[in-house]
């Protein structure tokens, strides 16, 4: 009788969360990728096969791909900007984070990070996240100026990075953050990365047709229905 291998306390849960952290970067990866072939075809750098200097016209394609992401992030309205600066700082808060209690694990400080101790309590960084998020959405309320409002979108992505990086704490109300409970917070913050990376696009392409629907005063439905009964 064969006996069947039984899998390390928490081994599934690894998986799923490697397999998670895989997607978002795979795809991070080909939308850069695909922007920069993109704007290499159509720009004024050289194609591969025709180019003299491959080194240099690559060069070239790069540049031009950082001129329209940042001409585009320009021309873009206020709620997309916000929506942009929201996940953009939220997911390089939570990265950095990770990052530096990753380090703190093996020495006292990292830079001008270290742990916080105020007489035999441990401060840990939701803390500041909380305040810091519940700050900048109070500001957020109270003001109408739609810039302001995107800028604000970056501490508050802030803060819900240092909060969610130890939503698991919250959760269990205990400090599981290095235990097999604690990869539920890497769990959470990566599903929200992606659900705010959809919201941005669904905003993106609902504003389009906006355009189309509402500047024009007819959309495909009706144009559809205009057609049938002609």
């Amino acid at each position: 009788m064969r006996l069947r291998r039984s899998s390390p306390p928490g081994w599934h849960e690894d998986r799923r969360t490697l397999a998670l952290a895989l997607a978002a970067a795979a795809t991070t990866a080909a939308v850069v990728a695909g922007q920069f072939g993109r704007v290499w075809r159509r720009g004024s750098a050289p194609l591969p096969q025709e180019a003299d200097d491959l080194l240099a016209a690559a060069e070239e394609a790069a540049v031009e791909t950082v001129e329209t992401a940042v001409t585009g992030y320009q021309e873009v309205s206020s709620r997309e900007n916000a929506m942009f600066n929201l996940l953009t700082s939220f997911a390089s808060a939570f990265l950095l984070v990770r990052s530096i209690t990753t380090l703190l694990r093996r020495r006292p400080s990292v830079g001008p990070f270290r742990n916080v101790m105020v007489g035999r309590r441990h401060i840990h960084h939701f803390v500041p996240g909380i305040a810091l998020a519940f700050t900048a959405g109070a500001a957020a309320i109270v003001t109408d100026n739609e810039e302001i409002e995107s800028r604000l979108a970056v501490p508050f992505g802030v803060g819900m990075g240092l909060t969610l990086d130890e939503s698991a704490l919250l959760l269990e109300l205990d400090d599981v953050y290095w235990s097999r409970e604690g990869i539920i917070s890497v769990q959470i913050t990566l599903a929200l990365i992606s659900l705010m990376g959809a919201l941005t696009l669904a905003l993106r392409f609902l504003r389009r047709g906006e355009q189309v629907v509402l500047d024009s005063g007819e959309g495909p439905v009706e144009e559809m229905v205009r057609e049938s009964s002609s």
